[in-house]
């Protein structure tokens, strides 16, 4: 299922394929599935280890192999259930401008998914990723299926495990239910922020104030009149300079932020630790080496780095020649101790990168060949230090 789930993704963010035909929703539920069948494969090798010790544990999980990854539940329902879920509020939405006898004016459709979203549903933005169940779309599907009274609160802290909503992800199925109402959002990144906004000749009407809001600010919440956000400082003029993104982009946004989120998780107890980290000690000989290198330090937690690593991965089938991106994985490689495969992306890296990076990265690489050889060494039997 993890290789399936994977090709079906590769399959529909394609290059082979129009960028208007890729699904927002499909790709993440794939990204979704893949990552859902590594944890519960995870959950079955570590019941098994406990037996084999000898201690008695329940495994919750229901691992199988499924025919195809379609049938393969998530959170209780199929990949072709998470869509039609999708399909169930935009009807929601048509149901409520029906009661209400209204037309399809743009700002009353808008304010309609507003209300089916927002209040009957209960789904909440968060700036923040703070918790699993905001980085995959079917999760947070999942907790606005019911009444508006879902249990969605502010963010106050990294380790509170509350329920909110990036901003990506909720743009995301605000697009995706528009797209099934005939009503196209098109959005960008704006500083911190993703923005989005219908797709329209007269961008300066989304900026009159009716009720208190533009339309733009009904559409993105209250990030767009906070004065400290870069936001704030659009205009309709402005609006036309902002590059927009590309579904594949959109997608690409998406899986920037759940690299982030498990690396944070990988790297809990130890905060301060970039990725970057060992390139630095590597180039200032006379710093002190990085503790990755000190014997039987448990420094990242295994399955988040190695969620993380998944994340890069399907990011660099969208940005094969991104050199940041790449230095970026090969980075988490070497804290996965894949010494041989960092410094095959890390090499490839140095192709693609300014010199001055490439010169940071040389020796740091060297170091890796050295590093891969020891390893090599000691899978021998061999413990004598290179």
């Amino acid at each position: 299922a993890l290789k399936t789930a994977r090709d079906k993704f590769a399959r529909e963010i394609s290059f082979q394929s129009e960028d208007k035909d890729v699904s927002l929703a499909k790709a993440l539920l794939y990204v979704a599935a893949e990552d859902e069948t590594f944890m519960v494969f995870n959950r079955e090798m570590d019941a098994c280890s406990f037996l084999n010790e000898g201690i008695n544990v329940c495994s919750s999980s229901n691992a199988r192999e499924w025919d195809s990854v379609e049938q393969m539940p998530l959170d209780g329902k199929t990949i072709s259930e998470w869509l039609s879920e999708l399909d169930a509020i935009a009807k929601e939405v048509e149901a409520e401008l029906v009661s209400r006898d209204i037309g399809c004016h743009l700002v009353e459709v808008l304010q309609a998914v507003n209300l089916v979203l927002f209040e009957l549903r209960g789904f909440k933005r968060s700036p923040v990723l703070v918790d699993s169940k905001h980085s995959y779309l079917h999760l947070v599907l999942s907790f606005g299926c019911g009444s508006g009274k879902a249990p969605f609160y502010y963010f106050h802290a990294f380790n509170n495990m509350t329920l909110l909503i990036t901003a990506i992800l909720l743009s995301i199925i605000y697009i995706e239910v528009c797209r099934r109402l005939g009503l196209t959002i098109v959005g960008s990144r704006v500083g911190e922020d993703f923005l989005i906004w219908p797709q329209t000749t007269y961008p300066e009407e989304l900026f009159k104030v009716t009720s208190g809001h533009s339309l733009f600010a009904v559409v993105n919440g209250r990030c767009v009149e906070d004065p400290r956000s870069m936001a704030s400082d659009l205009t309709g003029s402005s609006l036309l300079g902002l590059e927009i993104a590309s579904n594949r982009d959109i997608v690409g946004i998406a899986l920037a932020n759940l690299i982030r989120f498990h690396w944070k998780c990988a790297s809990r107890s130890n905060l301060d630790l970039m990725l970057t980290s060992p390139l630095r000690h590597a180039h200032n000989a006379d710093e002190k080496p990085n503790k990755i290198n000190k014997p039987n330090v448990p420094l990242l937690r295994p399955q988040d780095l190695k969620l993380a690593i998944m994340a890069s991965e399907r990011l660099l089938i969208l940005q094969p020649h991104n050199w940041a991106l790449r230095r970026d994985h090969g980075m988490m490689l070497y804290y996965n101790r894949e010494y041989g495969k960092a410094v095959q992306e890390l090499s490839i890296c140095m192709a693609f990168a300014p010199e001055e990076e490439a010169e940071l990265l040389e020796p740091f690489v060297e170091k890796l060949h050295l590093m891969r050889l020891e390893s090599s060494w000691k899978s021998l039997g061999h413990t004598a230090s290179m």
